[in-house]
């Protein structure tokens, strides 16, 4: 554009938007922030319905709540529990929901549920209003069983299933489901669906059944014999999940998935794992034996924080291994991790 031309409307627009930025005192993630309010405004220009434009305005206050809660808790570990609302107290079920919040709430995880009565009530019961956080879903025909949670500032409430999971999964780094219904089976597989195709952050999921009355038994059955049979899913696929009836059995699947391990980051086409010990040796090149599979090349290997870690001061205290991921074998990464939190060197 030559000097003194008139600004053309899109970029009058972004200068009104840098005002407002500057105006709202936003100084960090401004580009990001930028984004969201353009992508809103070009909403203005695709002749999108009213109810296109409710949908995304109430999907993102919905979200910015949730941000809001979840945000003073950033730095204690979450443990995301799901189960039947229709779960009796007097059930033993009930009981041993309680029982895995407790223990858990024990180890300082904060427990998150859905805020309603059944299993959600019980995981709030177990860990105690000080553990607890909840994402409630609004429906005509259920309401919280703990309205304290709301009245300590603990509850978000949404109005869509899908804003919802994505909070009760975003924020949690490990996974409890114990029986219930289409909801819970619903959140069962997507929990599933997103360990499988990478686009969660590796984690455990306990798959909880109550003693003497299997339920997730019947699940693996269906899966081991029509899904993962028919070659819809590997059969490596069931290192993702574990499935138990001793809550003791499950409270150690997730304390142990961090044992060693701690996170993982893609620098560039490099997968970076953080660990709180390296390997010896003999425990490398044994990893590299077992897991050359799921390389794509270069095998696995030592390195120090890469230069965006060490940009970003991410993690710089871990260890680290890195390997060139081929970004498909998910079952084989989870057996990669617990290879390495069996290590003797981590103990």
């Amino acid at each position: 554009m030559a000097s003194g031309s008139p600004a053309t409307p899109q970029e009058e627009i972004e200068s009104r938007v840098a005002e407002l930025l500057e105006l709202s005192g936003a100084r960090d993630n401004r580009d990001l922030l930028r984004e969201i309010l353009l992508t809103g405004l070009s909403l203005g220009g695709i002749d999108a319905s009213r109810l296109d434009l409710k949908i995304a305005a109430s999907a993102l206050a919905e979200m910015q709540r949730a941000f809001d809660l979840f945000a003073p808790y950033r730095g204690i570990p979450k443990l995301t529990m799901f189960g039947s609302a229709r779960t009796a107290v007097s059930d033993p079920l009930y009981a041993q929901a309680v029982d895995l919040a407790a223990r858990m709430a024990h180890e300082k995880w904060l427990v998150v549920t859905g805020a309603g009565p059944g299993i959600m009530a019980a995981g709030t019961d177990g860990a105690g209003l000080d553990m607890s956080l909840g994402v409630e879903i609004r429906l005509p025909f259920e309401t919280a069983s703990h309205p304290q949670l709301a009245a300590e500032g603990r509850l978000v409430e949404m109005k869509y299933f899908f804003t919802r999971k994505l909070m009760l999964m975003k924020e949690s780094a490990a996974f409890a489901v114990l029986p219930g219904g289409f909801g819970t089976l619903d959140e069962c597989f997507e929990l599933l669906t997103l360990q499988q195709t990478g686009k969660a952050e590796p984690a455990p999921i306990v798959l909880l059944d109550l003693p003497g009355d299997p339920y997730w038994e019947g699940l693996e059955r269906f899966l081991k014999g029509e899904v993962t049979r028919r070659g819809l899913v590997d059969s490596d696929d069931g290192a993702l999940y574990r499935i138990t009836d001793d809550v003791g059995v499950a409270v150690g699947e997730i304390l142990s998935f961090y044992r060693n391990y701690q996170s993982r980051r893609f620098v560039g086409s490099t997968m970076v794992i953080r660990c709180r010990c390296g390997p010896t040796d003999q425990e490398l090149a044994a990893l590299n034996g077992e897991f050359a599979d799921i390389c794509t090349s270069k095998g696995i290997w030592r390195t120090g924080p890469l230069p965006p870690e060490r940009a970003g001061r991410d993690q710089l205290d871990l260890k680290r291994l890195a390997l060139e991921f081929d970004r498909r074998s998910h079952g084989r990464l989870r057996m990669l991790i617990d290879t390495v939190n069996r290590w003797p060197s981590s103990s």
